[in-house]
């Protein structure tokens, strides 16, 4: 169901505008209004979810099918020498927007953008203990 203060909602919905890429009954993708490179593009689902803990196995299905449509036209249409697909959750991971949404941008050699990433850390616990726990925390397929 649409949020009703969401932008990317309206988006979705038609209702609000934006530079429609591509899109079907399930996902939606649009340039970024504020690109971080030519071809910057997000893509959607239609329906909303605020982060990817609440999405469901055929909204994300539908948003990765558009994301490599969309990737494969980004390369076709700018010739980048890379792609950045991003993906952040909650604020905390610098989500601005509150819908579920992945960045697509085009990157050139020498292009200049940081996508910032923190120093490493050393891991308090042993990576095995790590991936156990993980491991351990999976939902069964």
């Amino acid at each position: 169901m649409p949020s009703p203060k969401c932008i990317f909602c309206a988006i979705a919905a038609q209702k609000a505008p934006a530079e429609i890429v591509a899109q079907d009954d399930a996902a939606v993708a649009f340039l970024d209004i504020r690109p971080a490179a030519p071809g910057h593009t997000l893509v959607i689902p239609c329906q909303h979810y605020a982060t990817i803990w609440e999405l469901d196995d055929v909204a994300s299905l539908a948003v990765m099918r558009l994301t490599l449509r969309v990737a494969h036209a980004l390369r076709a249409a700018f010739r980048p020498d890379g792609l950045s697909v991003m993906q952040n959750n909650g604020r905390a991971a610098g989500q601005e927007v509150l819908h579920v949404h992945w960045h697509l941008i085009p990157r050139w050699h020498g292009d200049g953008l940081r996508l910032v990433r923190g120093p490493a850390v050393s891991p308090d616990e042993p990576l095995p203990e790590v991936a156990r726990r993980i491991r351990a925390a999976l939902p069964t397929a």
